[in-house]
Formats: C-alpha cells, structure tokens, sequence
C-alpha cells in the first residue's frame, strides 16, 4: 500500500521534469536557429556613404645647401656654395570630364663668397600654371592654360673693381669694401623685370600617366619690363616713330626711362603664338622622382622661325624621411634676351644654362586618399 502512494506521488513530479527538460531544448533549439538566422542574414547596405573629394592638394617646402653652376645665364648668379628654399604647391580640381590643375613653385636662393663682401643672389624664381581641361574623348582635354614668370628681388653682376667707390685707387694690402663693389655692379633682372605671363588655348593629351602634351596654337603672352634701365636688354620696343616724340632733355641722364634716339622704350610688349609643352613626371619608386618640361614657343608677330626654348629637368632623391638629394638643370635660348660678351664688347642671344646640385631638408604635406 505504501509502495503504490509512493508511486502515485511520483507520476506528477516525474511529469514535471520531463516537462521542463522538453522547455530547456525547445529554448536551446530556439536560441540556436536565431543564431543561425542572423549569420546568415544580408548586411545593411544602407550606411552612408562617405563624401566624394574632387580636390587633391599638397605642399612641399625644401631647404638646401648646395654647390650652383651657372653658363650664361640672363638672370645672373655665379659659382658657388649656396643657401636656398623651394616651395611647390598643388591644388588640383576633377570630377567628371572636368579637370582644373594649379601649380606654383617659389625658389630663392643667396650666397656670400670670401672674396666678395656682398650678398649676392644664386636662385631666384616665381613660377604659376593654371590649367582648365575639358574631356572631349579618352585622353584628349580641349585646355585653357595660363602661366606666370618672374622674380622676387634685383639680381645684380658684380665685376671686379679698378678703383675705389670715390675714384682713388686701392692702397697696398687692402681689399675692396662693400661700397666699392656696389658702385661697378650691373643689374641683371628684378620684380617683375622681366614677366612673363601667357594664355593659351587649344588640346591637352595623355596617352600615359606619366606624359602630357599640350598643344596651344592660339597663344597670347606679355612681357613686362618694369625697370627702364632693363627693357633694352630684353628688347622691348620703342614708341611708335611715327607718333610725337618726347622731349629727349626730359629723360636724358635720369631713370625714368632707357632713351635711345629720343626715343623711349615702352614697359610691355605683346605676343601672339603657338606653344607646344611637354610634361614628364615619373616615380621609379617612392624614393625618387624626375620631373621634366619643355616649352617651345613661336611668335606669329615677329620672327615666327625663331623658336623659344625653356627646359627644365628636377631629380629628387629622397635619402630619409626628411633629407634629399636633388639635381636641376635650366636651358633657355630666347632671341629677345642679348647678353653681353665681354669679348667682343657687345650683346648676343645666347644659350643660358645653369644646374644645380644640392642636398637638404625636405617635408611634404599632402591631402589624404
């Protein structure tokens, strides 16, 4: 009797487990096919995507010291042991078939040589490039680009000294002070003497990333020659014969203007040509760099066959995070610049060439991709 008590109060507390083991699985399988669902499920595409950047930038500042060769260069400068900085500048705009590139350079560059107790210039160039570009086919943009050349301050040609800065002759033992070699100092060039600025229309093509060539057969360009004493030398041209003349007594012996039968020379000269430019940018790698550019430009107006001829060629070489070996050249034949020969006493056009060897301190700042 007892025995079949037990097992009658038994039966519900046995149904009891069973029951609540049947619960546990039922909520293990449940957890476990929610697990599965959401492994399973599609991600959200819905974020938000991030801002499209049209504007690329970067600046990069140098400072070198260096050793300078200059062959007949228009713009003056000598043999020496020099302190310069370099500034290059980007800005760069692209969306669509619409592209904008905007550079400007800055160099400047001086030196102090034992035998001459003057701070002389050994680099000194101001350089701007805009250019507008509309995709017409693959490669092929119709342009709009505008450049600007120049200069920061006088650049002068010191040659040696016969006599004191008052006439006296130079005592035994002594050397020239710095007055006496200001006083036989010639200049050479200054702000905006010359400038150079340019608009030229026409096709922009790149068959590489590393090669652009723009052809602008409608190019207008002025010179400007703000220093009278300057605009013989860079050929700017006189005041129309055919108008009246100044009083020559006005101008004679002063600054106002360089007179020449009477005659004044005007401030700017304008031009109007084709251009041809060829840029070449290559990175061997992120350690060195070379960058070139030819320009040839023929002037419609006035001797088409003489071409103008700049080119420059950049080698960078980066030895460490900051520090950089870097290697230029500049060739320049322009008609319109006569430089004088000592020679022969007289002015000639003549090839201008300089390079450059220096080693300094680089840093890059550069918009993020």
């Amino acid at each position: 009797m007892k025995k079949t008590l037990l097992a009658l109060a038994l039966v519900p507390l046995t149904c009891l487990a069973v029951s609540a083991q049947e619960g546990l699985t039922d909520a293990q399988k449940a957890a476990a096919e929610a697990a599965i669902a959401m492994s399973n499920a599609p991600e959200n595409t819905n974020t938000i995507a991030d801002r499209p950047k049209y504007w690329t930038n970067s600046l990069s500042t140098k400072i070198d010291f260096g050793h300078t060769g200059l062959f007949n260069w228009a713009a003056g400068g000598y043999n020496s042991y020099s302190l310069k900085a370099y500034i290059d500048g980007n800005a760069n705009y692209a969306k669509d078939n619409i592209s904008w590139t905007n550079r400007l350079q800055l160099d400047y560059g001086f030196l102090y040589s034992a035998d001459k107790p003057v701070l002389q210039k050994s680099d000194d160039r101001i350089y701007l490039e805009s250019k507008f570009g509309y995709k017409a086919v693959d490669k092929l943009f119709i342009s709009a680009e505008y450049s600007l050349k120049s200069q920061f301050t006088n650049t002068y040609e010191y040659p040696t000294p016969s006599a004191r800065a008052d006439g006296s002759p130079l005592p035994d033992g002594e050397e020239y002070s710095t007055a006496d070699w200001n006083k036989v100092r010639n200049l050479k060039s200054g702000f905006f003497s010359p400038a150079n600025m340019t608009l030229g229309l026409g096709l922009d093509y790149n068959p590489f990333s590393w090669l652009t060539v723009n052809l602008a057969p409608l190019t207008g360009g002025i010179v400007f020659v703000d220093d009278p004493r300057l605009r013989e030398s860079y050929s700017m041209p006189l005041v129309d014969e055919n108008s009246e003349a100044p009083d020559q007594s006005a101008f004679e012996n002063t600054d106002d203007y360089k007179v020449a039968n009477g005659l004044r020379y005007r401030p700017a000269r304008f031009e109007f040509g084709a251009q041809l430019k060829v840029d070449i940018k290559v990175n061997v790698n992120d350690n060195f760099k070379y960058t070139s550019q030819i320009l040839l430009f023929s002037n419609y107006l006035k001797n088409p066959q003489n071409v103008r001829v700049n080119w420059d060629n950049r080698i960078e070489w980066k030895l460490a995070r900051f520090f950089s070996l870097m290697f230029t050249t500049n060739l320049i034949y322009d008609d319109t610049v006569m430089i004088f020969n000592e020679k022969d006493g007289a002015t000639h056009q003549r090839v201008q060439f300089k390079e450059s060897l220096s080693f300094g301190f680089v840093y890059t700042i550069a918009t993020k991709k």
